[in-house]
């Protein structure tokens, strides 16, 4: 059907016309436009609905094409959370450790966009590489620069991230030259007689004392991280006469809180130096300081007391690694061991895979590494080996054969 459209009126415009189509694809009906004055308000003209389709749609023979009048009509419900989800959301959005830094890259990545005239977010990958050029002309480690730009990526929208392959090959030439100018220092592994030592300087009669014994001896046969041990709770050890059950329920290498149990045998040589005594010395101790759940570590007075945790709002009743870290250098430092100062929590950890190691065992389980670890094999069983297998040792053996 057709139609003359008149010519309008000088003063006057069309309204309510309809867009221009395909009249090949469609079938649609011309009307007459109403003829309105210049000073009437108009309502506003609705468009057609577009079509709900994109790359992964499929249509089966037949089927109308969607629009948006077949979508879901969203309210405020479906938008709005819960006063409890509320909460969860902001205590996980805390400042944690890692958030902190992320948010001081960030802010630092930034401040350089801004000197350079560029655009910080979304960044491109030429300012996203550039980025990293400059990290490395500042000659920072190799891992901190990866801190960075993990920061600066994470940052970005998820339709918006730079792509990496360029950065990550200039980074990983850059790792080679450092290597050769730089050898990364390692906490000194405790051994069994440094942590005996340090057990040693432990008064028993005290809660600080029963404390830091629990610590030193379940943590080095546990191979605890420290972020482990300070979220242990009482419901995560099982005391018995052969061991200590201790239930790790997130790690490093469980970011998804699978949780493992680590089982950590008794040593009845000597009351002082086991895991067994200690842990349920310490337990009794908390008990009688009124805990008898949640956190097992926990921060202590001078007097033996417990402390205040009331400003404690990112970890609660829980301590932090760092105060773990702080303990076990104490000791070092009570206990006059060589290079106190170097010591850390972490050397637990070290030193028991490396006893274990050294044994002929292999501490990936023990120590809730993910299996075939590269760290493991270079770290603890290849040093084990290379050292079991000197050829000066030989040559020792020969000694003692022609005495």
């Amino acid at each position: 059907m057709s139609s003359v459209v008149p010519a309008l009126p000088a003063g006057s415009r069309r309204v309510g016309a309809p867009p221009a189509v395909d009249l090949e694809e469609v079938e649609v009906e011309v009307v007459e436009g109403e003829l309105v004055d210049d000073d009437v308000s108009l309502p506003a003209a609705t468009a057609p609905a577009a079509p709900l389709v994109d790359q992964h749609t499929i249509l089966h023979p037949g089927q109308a094409m969607p629009t948006a009048a077949d979508g879901p009509r969203y309210t405020r419900r479906d938008y709005e959370v819960s006063a409890e989800t509320a909460r969860r959301l902001e205590e996980e959005s805390a400042p944690h450790n890692t958030d902190r830094n992320y948010k001081n890259q960030r802010r630092l990545f930034a401040e350089w966009c801004e000197g350079m005239g560029r655009v910080a977010r979304p960044c491109t990958t030429a300012t996203y590489v550039e980025y990293c050029a400059h990290l490395i002309a500042w000659e920072k480690a190799p891992s901190t620069i990866g801190t960075y730009l993990s920061a600066v990526r994470t940052w970005m929208p998820d339709d918006k991230k730079p792509g990496t392959s360029l950065a990550r090959a200039m980074l990983r030439e850059y790792r080679k030259d450092w290597k050769k100018r730089h050898r990364v220092k390692k906490a000194p592994a405790i051994t069994d007689a440094m942590a005996r030592a340090m057990v040693d300087t432990c008064d028993l009669r005290h809660p600080i004392g029963l404390r830091n014994r629990f610590v030193i001896l379940v943590g080095r046969r546990a191979l605890n991280r420290r972020i482990e041990l300070a979220d242990l709770t009482l419901e995560d050890l099982l005391v018995e006469d052969g061991g200590v059950a201790e239930w790790v329920a997130a790690s490093k290498t469980d970011q998804d809180a699978k949780g493992e149990e680590t089982w950590v045998p008794a040593d009845t040589a000597d009351p002082r130096y086991d895991p067994v005594a200690a842990t349920r010395d310490w337990v009794a101790c908390l008990h009688r300081l009124g805990i008898r759940s949640g956190a097992v570590l926990r921060a202590l007075t001078v007097a033996g007391t417990l402390q205040s945790r009331k400003t404690a709002k990112l970890r609660g009743e829980h301590v932090t690694g760092d105060a773990v870290n702080d303990w076990i250098r104490g000791m070092a430092y009570a206990a006059d061991l060589p290079n106190w100062q170097e010591i850390t929590a972490h050397g637990m950890r070290r030193g028991g895979a490396q006893e274990i190691a050294d044994a002929g065992g292999d501490p990936t389980k023990q120590g809730r590494w993910k299996p075939g670890s590269a760290t493991v094999k270079r770290e603890y069983l290849d040093r084990a080996q290379s050292r079991s297998e000197n050829p000066w040792h030989k040559v020792a053996d020969k000694q003692r054969a022609a005495t």
